[in-house]
């Protein structure tokens, strides 16, 4: 299923008894979505209309419960997905989540896992508020300033023993603040001012060194530090009427306030062309599927008493991932060969050919549905699967080529069987009688198309195997002299020479041919993984790009405002920001030129098996010339001369007689 249109909201995080889980049935319908996902997340203080604008973004005046009493509704966190209005191919993922400061909570630390949640799994975060964004209103926002608490981006500590919530701005969501009933007028020092200057107005630090105006500036700073992208709504309140807001739902749209409708229209308009599709460090999307891992990742790790960790969750996710890529590439090319592939081949080439078409195509699907494979881990595992496979289907081709020729020869050659049986050749002259049928049997062989690869072989065996007859015809041939007798054996002796390298030549070719196939499925690899690394790269520099731009302005603001001892205090990380980027920028960045350089001779390792390649070369060949080219292959396989085997078997293929003597 591509994406998913629920009628209703299902509860995705469940909080009973303050103790967090996730429901299977809203994973159920997450695992079904493949397509990118675009989540909005709202928070904010209970019974404060959160549920009220989510049902909007949903086109409902229904779905997520709004309640009429001071008790809040929603408990956990619901969940919504429905087509993206605006970005074909996307679902839009609502999340509502339980109201803050419930009076019947006892543990307030649910409300800040609730809030990380609702952070960690979003794209645009909504925080919902009443009145005006003052003192009282940023002290309520105190769960922001817990967050590099109770999240953290990497696995492993910091250097300096520090948070490393200095990444935060990497992977968090954009921010929108939505303040509702609003009645002030939007002016600052008697001049009019956005909804945006408003906000930013109010995140301004307070000058002072003490502790109140430190703790009152820390929410301020956590949100200009963590949020780069700010977005601020204000809304009239919608109806006077206490009774009619109570079931606000209920309330035909006409008889709302004009000015909260269009308020609402905006901040809708907003989400849908604003909200970013959710995605991960080096700009992996997140599907439903991939949605439905974090989710149970971050409630495993609040549940086990760890810190939610982004690699943590993104390493699980790629085992899952890349498992699944390495199963689709792998039937992407059985699937493919087994569609294209006519057995028996008319060459190995033939079959090479299609190998590699179909490899190439398996590739793609690997690359496309795989992300972060350290060390190429499970791009090895598919080259593997797919020279087994390949070895199976060229056995399979090899099989059914002994199974066709053999079919064939036995045909043909039943009227020679006959008359061997019936002695018509025990006759003076019935040599040459026996050779002229055994040529015409040959040659009406050679006539038939698409035999395959084992067709010279089935025919070897075939003269291999009338060798004895000939010679027990030719010496009962009372119609020969000793001298003539002599030479037909000689002119035997040659032919089966001949054939005997000309079937050797045939299977160098295939060796060569093996080979060379072997070099482009390395080639198309590296070339594959190249460009991978290439965007990964490209990712990571935008990514820390980003960053660095918005640290900076983050100093800049702090400088005009007059704390720069603040501004003066970014500058190590502004510079290992520096460092970071101009590592990447480097040409052949020497940890891409590794990692491929590794996974290159790992693979060719895969690829390559010289213990079985003399098998091929030598079968189908007779047993004394056999045993002679085993002992010096493996000799020379053995001393690491792995190019000698092959001039050996040129060697052979010219001169025969030489070279085994």
């Amino acid at each position: 299923m591509s994406g998913s249109n629920m009628m209703a909201p299902i509860c995705l995080v469940e909080n009973i008894n303050e103790q967090l889980s996730v429901n299977t049935e809203a994973l159920q319908i997450l695992d079904q979505i493949s397509q990118p996902v675009v989540v909005v997340a709202i928070v904010g203080l209970y019974r404060t209309g959160k549920s009220y604008l989510m049902n909007c973004l949903a086109g409902q005046n229904h779905g997520f419960p709004l309640g009429s009493t001071v008790q809040s509704e929603t408990k956990g966190i619901w969940m919504w997905c429905v087509p993206h209005p605006s970005k074909p191919n996307h679902t839009l993922v609502l999340l509502d989540t339980e109201g803050l400061g419930d009076v019947e909570k006892g543990d307030p630390k649910n409300d800040s896992w609730i809030f990380a949640l609702a952070v960690l799994l979003s794209s645009m975060f909504v925080y919902n508020s009443m009145g005006t964004i003052n003192h009282q209103a940023l002290e309520q926002l105190h769960y922001v300033t817990e967050l590099t608490e109770l999240i953290r981006a990497k696995s492993s500590p910091t250097p300096d023993g520090g948070n490393d919530s200095m990444e935060f701005v990497s992977f968090f969501p954009d921010f929108v603040w939505t303040v509702r009933d609003f009645t002030l007028e939007l002016k600052l020092n008697g001049h009019p001012i956005t909804e945006d200057e408003y906000l930013e107005n109010a995140l301004k630090l307070i000058p002072g060194m003490g502790r109140k105006t430190q703790k009152a500036n820390l929410p301020r700073e956590c949100i200009r530090h963590f949020f780069p992208k700010r977005k601020c709504f204000v809304f009239h309140r919608p109806i006077n009427d206490n009774k009619l807001l109570a079931n606000i739902e209920n309330v035909p749209e006409n008889q709302l306030d004009p000015k909260f409708q269009e308020q609402t229209k905006n901040f809708s308009s907003y989400i849908f062309t604003q909200a970013r599709t959710k995605i991960l460090r080096e700009g992996a999307k997140v599907t439903g599927k991939r949605l439905k891992t974090l989710a149970v990742s971050y409630v495993d790790a609040i549940n086990s008493g760890a810190v939610p960790c982004l690699e943590n969750a993104v390493t699980t996710l790629a085992q899952i991932e890349n498992s699944v890529a390495v199963q689709k590439a792998a039937d992407h090319y059985s699937e493919q060969m087994a569609q294209q592939v006519k057995f028996p081949t008319d060459t190995l080439q033939e079959l090479l050919e299609l190998h590699a078409v179909c490899e190439k195509g398996a590739i793609e699907v690997f690359m496309e549905n795989s992300f972060r494979d350290d060390n190429q881990e499970f791009q090895k595992k598919l080259v593997k699967i797919i020279k087994d496979k390949k070895d199976n289907f060229m056995l399979q081709n090899e099989e059914e080529s002994v199974k066709y020729c053999q079919a064939k020869i036995d045909q043909l050659s039943v009227a020679l069987m006959e008359s061997i049986s019936a002695g018509t050749f025990s006759v003076p002259g019935g040599h040459k009688l026996y050779l002229e049928t055994k040529e015409r049997i040959e040659a009406d062989y050679c006539k038939v198309p698409r035999k395959g690869v084992k067709a010279n072989e089935v025919l070897q065996s075939f003269l291999q195997s009338q060798m004895a007859i000939e010679k027990s015809i030719l010496q009962a041939d009372k119609a020969l002299t000793a001298g003539e007798n002599a030479m037909a054996e000689e002119r035997a002796r040659k032919e089966a020479a001949e054939k005997e390298q000309e079937l050797m030549k045939q299977k160098l070719q295939e060796q060569e041919q093996q080979m060379e196939a072997q070099k482009r499925s390395h080639e198309e690899h590296i070339s594959q993984l190249k460009e991978k690394l290439k965007q990964d790269s490209e990712n990571m520099i935008k990514e820390q790009t980003m960053m660095l731009e918005h640290k900076l302005k983050v100093q800049e603001d702090l400088l005009k405002e007059g704390f720069k001892r603040k501004a003066e205090q970014m500058n190590a990380e502004i510079d290992e920001l520096k460092n970071m980027i101009d590592t990447t920028q480097k040409d052949d960045t020497p940890w891409v030129a590794e990692a491929l350089e590794k996974f290159g001779n790992e693979i060719t390792s895969i690829l390559s098996a010289p213990a079985k390649l003399v098998g091929n070369i030598v079968k189908g060949i007779s047993s004394t010339t056999k045993k002679k080219l085993i002992f010096l292959l493996k000799k020379f396989i053995k001393c690491g001369y792995i190019l000698w085997p092959i001039l050996g078997v040129y060697a052979f293929c010219f001169h025969p007689v030489k070279f085994l003597t």
